[in-house]
């Protein structure tokens, strides 16, 4: 058939935010199993917003329209056909989404908790590095008074790349030394607020995700770079 091919497996560049935006576009896989453990809990989607105001080039905007009913999709930045709004600076305002599922620019996360804790109605999502919950400043300043109901761990390694998307394992277009491949020493939970247990100082609860990335990866999840056209170096302009 013809017409536009709306895959997320199209030739892309890669891009880079300016100004120190830390985009590091998230693998869809990971998305999803934020999305399995919420209908795990009893968790509604299907009759549930979401917001993404982080949103780059909408690789956690797909696996959410996947389950919720609408998905709004928003960022500071303009990668594409998305809404331009500074998430970090517009203060909160009255609750007008069910949730909020964000992968944050890392200096800016607690400003994006705090604005989505005032927007959604029944929960916010952060996919954060395992150690934002470190630091005697952090607890003080967020966990103190309004610790995550869930910690989600993941087991697999969650391989997040600046400006570009490339499945774990798979040959880097754009990495240093030719035919390197996407790995990360860096390891990633996702933080689960749920608002039904606001005002309440509960335990936080942790839990693992089991191993998820090959069985909930799908075809399309990843763009494909023109890696022949390549400029010497490795790396395109943003």
């Amino acid at each position: 058939m013809g017409g536009q091919n709306r895959s997320t497996a199209v030739m892309q560049r890669r891009r880079v935010a300016p100004d120190s935006l830390d985009y590091f576009p998230t693998p869809p896989f990971a998305t999803r199993a934020l999305i399995e453990f919420l209908k795990s809990i009893g968790e509604d989607l299907a009759t549930a917003s979401a917001w993404e105001p982080a949103c780059g080039e909408m690789h956690m905007v797909r696996p959410m329209r996947e389950a919720f009913t609408s998905v709004r999709a928003s960022d500071v930045h303009s990668y594409g056909d998305h809404e331009l709004l500074d998430f970090a600076l517009i203060g909160g305002g009255e609750p007008s989404v069910d949730w909020v599922i964000t992968n944050p620019p890392f200096r800016l996360a607690e400003a994006f908790i705090g604005t989505a804790m005032q927007v959604a109605l029944r929960g916010v999502a952060m996919l954060v590095r395992s150690a934002f919950l470190e630091g005697e400043g952090r607890w003080r300043t967020l966990f103190r008074e309004t610790p995550p109901s869930w910690v989600l761990q993941f087991t697999d390694r969650v391989v997040m790349l600046e400006g570009r998307l490339v499945r774990r394992g798979a040959v880097d277009p754009f990495a240093a030394r030719a035919g390197d491949k996407a790995a990360s020493a860096t390891a990633y939970v996702w933080l689960v607020w749920l608002k039904s247990d606001a005002g309440e100082m509960a335990d936080t609860r942790l839990r693992w995700i089991a191993p998820a990335c090959a069985r909930l990866e799908r075809e399309g999840d990843y763009p494909t770079y023109p890696v022949a056209a390549q400029p010497p170096g490795g790396m395109f302009d943003p």
